[in-house]
């Protein structure tokens, strides 16, 4: 069964040119779906470097290194889902579940999507390729502050990198709009990760060299092979519109547009998720790949876009156009919170909102967040620019950002604010929600 066959007609119909992901070579892989598809044809000098482009820079503490072979073969045992579940893309417009999936074909498809495994960086002006809108996934380690391009992960959907001495593993998953940084690291092992080509749930499913085990994204939870059940802890991260990481991150570095392991770039410039019909299309349950409908959490729509907080390993989901531009005051298991959020993108930080044994209450007026207690002035990462606490930084806890499903597939049960907001200021009141 074609499982995109009661999908892409209907977004054919409407005149969309859409990708899901792109292989190594370029091929895109609904590109075999309908003649009226045109699938960017990439070269291998399509993102060459212009000669006034700032020359790449490898910026880690400690080298990235590329897998030095395969994985060792996956152990179909051992798992926590059935196989069937699992669902490769392969690229011609088919797709293969993982319970009839040769070896031939597991081996063919793997980084079919790219993976980055030894990126370098442009500083600031290495992204002047993109508009004020476009969305990074931001990352700040040892005084640094990285951006990863959204239309670079779109085609690449993993980064693995080793920063301020952290092996970590930035991931996006187009289908879900998830992006979350992890950590690596599962107890004194390492492990470095390659894409399957398949999906879970409509989430990507990545792998680990070390093992071969078979995890999906959002939860970066193993779910095939022997470290299944072992999830990897993620790393404090925003994705956010280029403009506003640039104006708080002046000398940000950016993933290059040229990666040196990347013989053939995709066109980066296209954003084939872009228009709001992908996320129509989900709210509709019509997923290009299987998900189990009567398992999906309807407190939001699919699509809607929320980032979690985690403290003490539990994690609280917050609907960002439900606080739209305003500050969230709240409590999780005990702690403050603070939720900053942004309507453009949209975009949404979560902090504990302490300074020292000083517990803060924020108040936003039109675009400038206060804190009651001293009057001082913060900016939307959480640093005090003016007042008495000028200086200090809220604790950044937001865990990741994804559409609905998907959040909720991967933490399930997670609690969910339903609370409402007016000019600025939030307060819960569920009762509300229904009406909005």
């Amino acid at each position: 069964m074609n499982l995109r066959r009661t999908f892409i007609p209907a977004l054919v119909g409407m005149g969309l040119i859409f990708a899901i992901a792109c292989g190594s070579d370029g091929a895109v892989s609904l590109a075999t779906i309908a003649p009226s598809i045109q699938a960017p044809v990439s070269t291998a000098t399509s993102d060459a470097l212009a000669p006034t482009q700032t020359a790449t820079t490898q910026v880690s503490s400690a080298e990235p290194e590329g897998p030095a072979g395969p994985p060792p073969a996956l152990d179909t045992a051992i798992r926590s889902v059935e196989l069937d579940q699992v669902v490769f893309d392969t690229f011609d417009g088919g797709s293969v579940r993982l319970s009839v999936a040769t070896p031939e074909l597991v081996d063919r498809l793997r980084d079919a999507i790219q993976p980055i495994y030894t990126p370098v960086y442009d500083d600031v002006s290495g992204g002047d390729w993109m508009g004020d809108d476009d969305l990074v996934l931001g990352y700040e380690a040892g005084g640094q502050a990285f951006a990863y391009p959204i239309k670079m992960l779109n085609f690449h959907e993993l980064v693995n990198d080793i920063i301020d001495g952290v092996p970590v593993l930035i991931t996006y998953c187009p289908l879900c709009g998830s992006g979350v940084v992890y950590d690596r690291r599962v107890g004194d092992e390492t492990l470095l990760f390659g894409n399957t080509s398949a999906l879970y749930e409509n989430d990507l499913v990545m792998f680990d060299y070390n093992s071969g085990s078979y995890w999906f994204q959002t939860a970066a939870e193993a779910i095939v092979g022997v470290k299944t059940g072992t999830r990897l802890d993620p790393l404090p991260a925003t994705t956010i519109t280029w403009s506003t990481w640039v104006e708080l991150h002046p000398n940000t570095r950016v993933l290059a547009r040229r990666q040196p392991e990347i013989s053939r770039a995709p066109n980066y410039d296209r954003d084939p998720f872009a228009g709001g019909a992908y996320e129509a299309r989900i709210d509709d349950l019509q997923f290009p790949f299987p998900v189990d409908t009567d398992a999906l959490d309807r407190r939001l729509r699919a699509s809607e876009i929320a980032i979690s907080l985690r403290v003490g390993g539990a994690e609280k989901a917050y609907p960002l156009a439900r606080i739209g531009d305003a500050v969230l005051n709240d409590e999780f298991i005990g702690q403050p919170v603070v939720v900053f959020s942004q309507s453009r993108g949209p975009s949404g930080n979560g902090f504990l909102r302490t300074v020292g044994s000083r517990v803060l209450t924020f108040t936003q007026a039109g675009d400038v967040i206060t804190d009651d207690e001293t009057g001082s002035t913060w900016d939307f990462f959480g640093r005090a620019i003016a007042g008495e606490l000028r200086g200090e930084m809220l604790e950044l806890i937001t865990a990741r950002r994804a559409f609905w499903f998907s959040l909720a597939a991967a933490v399930p049960g997670i609690e969910l604010w339903e609370g409402t907001c007016r000019t600025g200021t939030c307060r819960e009141a569920a009762e509300e929600v229904g009406a909005r």
